[in-house]
């Protein structure tokens, strides 16, 4: 398998970090969607990251999808969704408002890099700032209510993974833009998350 997209985007990260968990071997291409984009053209017309090439060469896009056939591959006892109805649910949940609070920073980090200072609309961003921080303000409270345990199961899983990579991202791609003292549960949490080795063998990468 081949992982394609440059490992600063939350999205391309989680498959990496969700593929070292799940203990599947592949191979990383940092290809940018912005540098590279005449290379991400040849490799997938649609230039969307990640772009997940399989063994037979299928493409699979978006991280949500390719996350739910990863997860069809191995066992049932190995999978990073849980299977029980109610604990799916709330896996769920908590990956909706990680992933909300996720794209609502991306379309922050957009505005800055991509357009013109002068076309830039503050009551846009504003906008994007109060959802961003609702969608981290429930995600501070379910944290916060685990204490030092994982958010299911007793192990590493999904939920973990969009969490911890939401809250990392977010500090890295646009610092200052989130205080940790104002949702230190969940500064907490992706802190002792970044410590595991499936982590570790994803490191954050400047596009």
């Amino acid at each position: 398998m081949q992982l394609i997209g440059m490992l600063d985007s939350p999205y391309v990260r989680r498959v990496a970090i969700s593929l070292e968990l799940l203990g599947m071997p592949f191979e990383h291409r940092s290809v940018s969607v912005f540098r590279d984009f005449d290379c991400f053209v040849a490799i997938n017309p649609v230039v969307k990251a990640p772009t997940l090439i399989d063994d037979d060469g299928t493409q699979l896009i978006d991280s949500t999808l390719i996350l739910d056939y990863l997860d069809s591959k191995v066992p049932a006892a190995h999978r990073l969704m849980p299977e029980a109805p109610a604990t799916r649910r709330d896996a769920l949940r908590v990956i909706g408002f990680a992933l909300a609070a996720t794209e609502k920073v991306i379309q922050q980090v957009y505005e800055r890099t991509q357009r013109p200072p002068e076309r830039r609309h503050e009551p846009w961003t504003e906008r994007l700032r109060g959802q961003m921080h609702a969608a981290f303000a429930v995600v501070e409270e379910i944290v916060a209510a685990r204490g030092d345990t994982w958010l299911c199961d007793g192990r590493v899983m999904q939920p973990d993974v969009t969490v911890a990579v939401a809250w990392r991202c977010t500090q890295f791609l646009m610092p200052g833009l989130v205080d940790p003292a104002r949702y230190p549960a969940l500064a907490a949490f992706s802190a002792r998350a970044e410590a595991l080795p499936g982590f570790l063998a994803a490191p954050l990468e400047r596009d």
